[in-house]
């Protein structure tokens, strides 16, 4: 009965609360572009980023709710070549501006200068996303987040680790499946734990694993560890596309690690 439970819950009733929510979202953001500030009205300009910062937060939990049904697929995702050094640097170099803005120093690390292997870059990207809004989201100001990229044998390791707050030894035990434990649900705006069972689920459909080190205080070290192969099937089912809303969708991957102030014009319109 639980399983059921669960499997309605995944598969009917988040994708469905996230479709109604959807389209209100489309309005918010059509009013939210006509609101322009004044420009020595500081208070105002305060205002608008708080409300730039909320629709971007629900948009992004909205994402989140449509990508539920993912959890319960077993099945192994269909993979492309793809050359993974500059892609990942390019995501990180893409966060870099917004993590300053919350005090934070990210860095990206790999002695290759490139390297391929058959991956599903959408659902790759999704990972590293979520993974990076983790740590930036728990990790201080004038703390530090590094994303590194290696090959260990017949493997790939693709790990982020910060310096941040870490996750207390009771919690982890349910860290993969916090969306069924609501007492355990962090406080807003940090999501519906939805983040890491997807994050686990696509490596696992790359046919790795997600590996999590974490201590108290020290801060936590997230590893998806995938085969290192290519692939002969140059054909790949990409997943659909949900539109993040303005000209920045990083904005939106990162919203719930980011303060109000990543959320100014010179930001929106960059």
């Amino acid at each position: 009965m639980q399983d059921e439970q669960q499997a309605k819950l995944l598969n009917e009733i988040l994708p469905n609360v996230a479709s109604q929510i959807r389209g209100s979202l489309g309005n918010m953001h059509a009013a939210m572009r006509h609101l322009a500030p004044g420009e020595n009205d500081e208070a105002l300009r305060k205002d608008q980023a708080i409300f730039a910062q909320s629709y971007y937060r629900m948009m992004r939990l909205v994402n989140n709710l449509s990508a539920a049904p993912m959890l319960l697929e077993t099945t192994p995702f269909l993979t492309a070549n793809a050359e993974l050094v500059e892609w990942l640097g390019g995501l990180c170099r893409q966060a870099q501006p917004l993590a300053e803005v919350a005090g934070i120093t990210l860095t990206f690390s790999c002695d290759m200068s490139s390297h391929v292997t058959a991956i599903h870059k959408g659902h790759l990207t999704r990972l590293v996303w979520n993974l990076l809004s983790n740590a930036l989201k728990f990790t201080p100001a004038g703390g530090s987040v590094t994303v590194s990229l290696r090959v260990s044998g017949s493997q790939i390791l693709l790990r982020v680790a910060d310096t941040g707050c870490g996750i207390r030894e009771d919690l982890q035990e349910t860290v993969f499946d916090r969306y069924l434990h609501p007492g355990q649900m962090d406080p807003q705006p940090h999501g519906l734990g939805l983040g890491l069972p997807l994050c686990r689920r696509i490596a696992q459909g790359h046919g790795g694993q997600l590996l999590l080190e974490s201590r108290e205080g020290t801060g936590t070290t997230v590893t998806a560890v995938l085969p290192d192969r290519r692939s002969t099937d140059g054909v790949v089912r990409d997943v659909p596309f949900h539109y993040a809303g303005g000209f920045q969708p990083v904005l939106m991957e990162l919203s719930d690690a980011l303060p109000y102030g990543a959320f100014t014009p010179e930001h929106l319109d960059e």
